[in-house]
C-alpha cells in the first residue's frame, strides 16, 4: 500500500536519493524546499513539490494546510533540509561578533528550527499507528567542527528527537536520527573538496571509501519500515567507521 512521504530539502543530495528510493516504492513523495526551480529538476517520478522558508512559521503553516488539503496523513517524515552557514561567502565578513552572529543564527536556522517547524506542523497528521520521523544529524554532532555552530544546531536535534520519541511513542510513531559521516555527491561543501581534505576523510573511514546519499537514503529507507517499528528514539551513525557508535 502507498504511503505519503515529506521531505525537506528533498532537491538535492540525501533527500534527494531518499525521494528516489521511497517513489521507487510507488510511495507518494512531497519534496519540500527553499527552490521550487531545484525541487522541480529533479526529476523524482510522480512527486509533488512546495517551495518555502521552513524557518518561517508562517510558510510552515502555509505547507501544513497544503500537506492537509492534499495528503490528510503522513506516514513518513524526513528531515533533510540545512547546511553549513560557515561556508557562505560572507561568512567572517564584517565585524567578528557580527559575523559570529550570522553564522550561529544561520546554521540554527536552517538545521534546527526548520526540523522543529516543520515537526510541530505536522506531528498530528502523522500515521497513528505506523508514522516515522526522521532526522539527519551529521558525524560533526559528536566530534564538532571548524566553527562549531554547525556541530551544535546538528546536535540540537538529539535531545528534541528523544523527547519527541517519547511523546509520539504511545501512538505507535518512531522517531529516529541518522547521522551520516563524509559524504560525497551533495551541495553541502558549496563546490570540490580539496583532494587533501578528501583523502583525509576517507582514511578516517574502516571501509575505505566516502559514503554516498544513497548509503543515508537505504538507512532511512529501513527506519521507515515495518521491520524497523521498535526501533525508536536512536542515533544512527552513517560513517563508514569513522566514529564509532555512541
Amino acid at each position: 500500500m502507498a504511503r505519503n512521504i515529506v521531505i525537506s530539502g528533498g532537491g538535492t543530495g540525501i533527500g534527494l536519493a531518499a525521494a528516489r528510493v521511497f517513489a521507487g516504492d510507488g510511495d507518494r513523495v512531497l519534496l519540500l524546499g527553499r527552490r521550487r526551480e531545484v525541487l522541480e529538476k529533479a526529476g523524482v517520478p510522480g512527486a509533488e513539490v512546495y517551495a518555502a522558508d521552513l524557518a518561517d512559521p508562517e510558510q510552515v503553516r502555509a505547507v501544513a494546510r497544503f500537506v492537509a488539503e492534499e495528503f490528510g496523513t503522513v506516514d513518513v517524515l524526513v528531515h533533510s533540509a540545512g547546511g553549513n552557514a560557515a561556508f557562505a561567502p560572507d561568512a567572517e565578513a564584517g565585524d567578528p561578533l557580527d559575523a559570529a552572529a550570522r553564522v550561529w543564527s544561520g546554521n540554527f536556522r536552517r538545521n534546527t528550527l526548520t526540523a522543529v517547524l516543520l515537526t510541530e506542523a505536522l506531528k498530528d497528521r502523522l500515521a497513528d499507528p505506523g508514522g516515522r520521523v526522521l532526522f539527519i544529524s551529521s558525524i560533526a554532532a559528536f566530534r564538532g567542527s571548524g566553527s562549531g555552530s554547525y556541530a551544535a544546531s546538528k546536535a540540537a536535534l538529539h535531545p528534541y528527537a528523544h523527547d519527541l520519541a517519547r511523546q509520539l511513542g504511545p501512538r505507535g510513531v518512531t522517531v529516529n536520527v541518522v547521522a551520516p559521516g563524509y559524504i560525497e555527491d551533495t551541495d553541502f561543501f558549496g563546490g570540490p573538496v580539496a583532494e587533501a581534505r578528501r583523502e583525509q576523510l576517507v582514511a578516517e573511514t574502516s571501509t575505505g571509501r566516502a559514503g554516498t546519499p544513497g548509503d543515508v537514503a537505504a538507512t532511512l529507507h529501513w527506519l521507515a519500515s515495518p521491520a524497523a517499528g521498535h526501533v525508536t528514539s536512536q542515533i544512527v551513525q552513517v560513517n563508514g567507521g569513522a566514529e564509532r557508535g555512541h
